[in-house]
């Protein structure tokens, strides 16, 4: 296991605090709240009053379960999309884009400091894949991902943010790419893959080589890693209990259904799973995943999925006569 940076001393890898974050935002504002959003962004809500209040109610159901269990709070941002392709194809402007980056770490960092008297908050800002996060059309070397992918990164380095956590990462390259731009500006990162139902990438990489791969490329410069956007059944397949890649996977943002990347795009309806039967299996991987520290959601998951999350995961260290009525 390489040694890893100083700055990376984030405080969800500190102490033994666990630390939640929200569930699937975009899934919840269509589905819930009945909202259009064009090409799956969140981030132009930021431009409109009405937007932000929306997104601070959103946020603050899941900070105040995290104040309830005792837990700590990844404040993640709403920048998935805002990188230049979506904005491009949303029509907006560069100038635009760079406003949304600012107004989103402006948003997380208020919310901080309503919230950091009972719940320590860290504020992460969300980069998401260039391409289809479900169907990577489109591969880029290491060097393509990290110029394109440096524009967002060196705006959102600048803001009130504690680090960058990319999401939904399909290949090896672009996390390489994305670490490589966050080392640049100096900034934590942690990178996020997902998988499919045979828990490998898309592109068929296993999970332990895509780790393995980007911290031989990057010199072990990712904070951390996690898993998003694939149900723990699909997870497990590509766990290899004891292995030293483990230990780097420290957060986890599950999807609520069962269901492949494919059908969830093809489903016309909220596929919201079983909250309670996936707040167990978040405990059940932590046997083969000792590192987790970071618990969330992703598609198709909300406030009630992450509930039971929190309370599988601070129920779990209870004794065995613990009633159970």
């Amino acid at each position: 296991m390489k040694t890893h940076h100083d700055h990376h001393a984030l405080p969800q890898m500190t102490g033994d605090r666990t630390f939640l974050t929200d569930g699937g935002l975009e899934t919840s504002l269509i589905f819930h709240d009945g909202m259009d959003l064009p090409a799956f962004a969140s981030f132009p809500l930021l431009f409109t009053e009405e937007g932000r209040a929306r997104l601070v109610a959103y946020y603050e159901q899941y900070l105040a379960t995290a104040r309830d269990h005792g837990m700590g709070f990844v404040l993640e941002g709403v920048t998935w999309r805002a990188s230049r392709d979506w904005a491009d194809e949303l029509g907006l402007t560069d100038a635009d884009l760079l406003r949304a980056i600012d107004a989103s770490s402006e948003l997380m960092a208020g919310l901080r400091d309503r919230w950091q008297a009972t719940v320590p908050v860290v504020v992460s800002a969300c980069i998401g894949p260039r391409g289809d996060g479900y169907a990577p059309d489109g591969h880029m070397t290491a060097t393509e991902a990290e110029a394109y992918h440096a524009f967002e990164i060196r705006r959102m380095a600048e803001g009130a943010i504690d680090q960058v956590s990319a999401f939904t990462i399909t290949y090896v390259d672009e996390a390489v790419g994305i670490t490589a731009a966050a080392a640049r500006v100096g900034i934590p990162v942690a990178i996020s893959f997902t998988v499919e139902t045979d828990g490998r990438l898309p592109d068929g990489t296993s999970l332990g080589d895509a780790i393995d791969a980007t911290d031989a490329a990057t010199g072990g410069y990712p904070a951390y890693y996690m898993v998003n956007c694939a149900h723990p059944t699909h997870v497990v397949p590509g766990l290899e209990k004891g292995a030293p890649w483990t230990a780097r996977i420290q957060g986890l943002r599950a999807n609520a259904s069962t269901l492949s990347h494919a059908e969830l795009d093809e489903s016309e309806t909220l596929e919201d799973g079983d909250p309670v039967d996936l707040g167990r299996r978040y405990v059940d991987l932590h046997e083969t995943l000792p590192g987790l520290r970071v618990l969330g959601g992703c598609c198709g998951t909300d406030h009630r999925h992450v509930e039971a999350i929190a309370g599988a995961w601070t129920g779990a260290g209870r004794t065995a006569t613990t009633s159970l009525v």
